[in-house]
Order: structure tokens, then sequence, then C-alpha cells
């Protein structure tokens, strides 16, 4: 590959995405708002850059052969937040990626674009949309134009849902848990797949107690390694008799599905300090 873009580069998975990404291509770019960032690989370059800015995207995606798309406000937020970078800026990225004659997408979705379903469905990728917030609606949205763009366009797009990817550190993530290196591993394979069309997977590893099932997107040769039963016993213990009525536990969402609209989801996620999650 010549060309790819990451976008979303500074944050935290961004920021894991980096280094493997920059050894698949001969010219690496990564953006983001922020106005520099560290340890750039020997092919890579910077480019401070707004998803919500239509020329911004359109400069950053010239001559790309795919761009990987992990730019977002990452947690729920009032709608008026979530629109700019989240709604317009995922437009503006398949706009630029079809002006641009850029070849595939490869975009993080989440879990949250189905997180109102009840854990005990297990869903398959052919899951109707089922947001649990303006965060979730975003990645809807944005599910939607990337299928659209490949009906009308020639787009092609892989929309990986992703559950937990953060260290296990709640009774939900023995189950959603996303490891770094299954990350790597599922992005790696939304690139070099060679036919993905419109594609749909979900972000999760090889957990004993998986609530998603992902056979409908073989084809993408995903094939995660690591399992979050390693931390079951510990964080059951610690985590005592969850309440099945409560939406945080009932539902694909966790917590996303039971906070008002336009509240932090992370808040009550019981996360470390330095392990924020952005999906």
């Amino acid at each position: 590959m010549k060309k790819l873009v990451l976008t979303g580069a500074a944050g935290r998975l961004g920021s894991y995405l980096r280094d493997p990404l920059s050894k698949m291509c001969e010219t690496f770019v990564s953006t983001d708002l922020a106005d520099s960032i560290e340890n750039l690989a020997d092919n890579e370059t910077y480019v401070k850059a707004d998803l919500s800015n239509l020329d911004d995207m359109l400069e950053v995606l010239k001559g790309a052969d795919m761009v990987v798309h992990f730019g977002a406000y990452g947690d729920e937020a009032p709608f008026e937040t979530i629109l700019g970078p989240n709604i317009i800026g995922a437009y503006n990225v398949w706009e630029a990626a079809y002006r641009n004659g850029v070849r595939r997408v490869v975009y993080a979705s989440s879990i949250h674009a189905v997180g109102m379903h009840k854990k005990t469905e297990f869903i398959g990728i052919d899951a109707p949309h089922k947001p649990d917030t303006f965060y979730g609606l975003a990645k809807c949205f944005a599910e939607d134009l990337a299928s659209m763009y490949w009906d009308k366009r020639g787009v092609e797009a892989v929309c990986m849902r992703i559950l937990s990817c953060a260290k296990v550190s709640n009774a939900r993530a023995v189950s959603t848990w996303l490891s770094y290196n299954d990350l790597i591993r599922l992005v790696t394979r939304a690139i070099d797949t060679k036919v993905t069309g419109f594609s749909v997977v979900y972000g999760v590893s090889d957990n004993d107690r998986a609530p998603v099932d992902n056979s409908g997107a073989r084809h993408l040769g995903y094939r995660p390694q690591d399992n979050a039963e390693q931390f079951a016993q510990e964080i059951f213990e610690e985590a005592g008799v969850l309440d099945p009525q409560d939406l945080a536990n009932a539902c694909h969402g966790g917590p996303f599905a039971s906070v008002p609209l336009g509240n932090s989801g992370i808040a009550a996620l019981n996360l470390k300090s330095d392990d924020v999650a952005k999906k």
C-alpha cells in the first residue's frame, strides 16, 4: 500500500495502532486535533486536521489507498457535542474518501450502535440498530453511511463494532474485552482482506462469555487469540451480585444503556485513570 491514513491518532487506541499501521504502507499519515504527537515512525507524517471540516479531510486523504477512521468524541454527550466530530465528521471522511478515490474506510464503530439489545440475546452482525445513546446513534449513522457509499459509490468499508478495548476492570468486561493485541489483529485483517464490500464485525477477543456472534464476518479472517476468562474470578468476587433489572447489567451497552441521554457513560465504567475507553 502506498498511503494509509489514521484519524484519531492522538487518542489511546490510535496510539496503539500507529506503529503496526506504519509497517503496512510506504507513506503513513496520522491526524488528529492535537498540535503534534511524539515518536513518529520514519515513514509517518502528522497532520493536524478537524474532522468537521471537509476541506481538511479532502486534503489529508489526497492520494490515500485506505483510511482507518478512529477519530471521534469518545463518550456520550449532548447531541450538539456529538454532531460535529461524530456525525458530520463521518460524512466528511466518506465524502473525502470518495472524491479522492480511496478504496476502503476501516471504521471504529461500537457496540453502542446495538447497545439496547438484551445481553441474553446472542446477537450477530445482522442485529438491527438499537442505539443506547447519542454516541451510539452516531455510530448507526456512520454504519448506514458506509453501507450507502458502498452501494452507490463503490467505497468499501469495514465497520468494527468495538465492545470494550480497555483493561478488564468490571464484570461486563469479562465478556466484552478486546485486548490491544486483538485490536491490532482486527484492524490488520480489515485492511489486508482483499475484498470486503460493506462488512460489519464485532471487536471482541476470544472470551468464553463473548455475547456476540462474529460467524457472519469470517471472510475478514479475524481470529482473536486472547480470553478475559483469566480475570473472571477476581472481577466477579469484587463485583458481587448484580441487579438484573439494571439496564447497565441487562443490555449490551452496559452503563451507556442506563445513563440519561447526554450524560457520560464512561464515568460509570470503573476504568483506570490511565486507561479511559474511547470506544
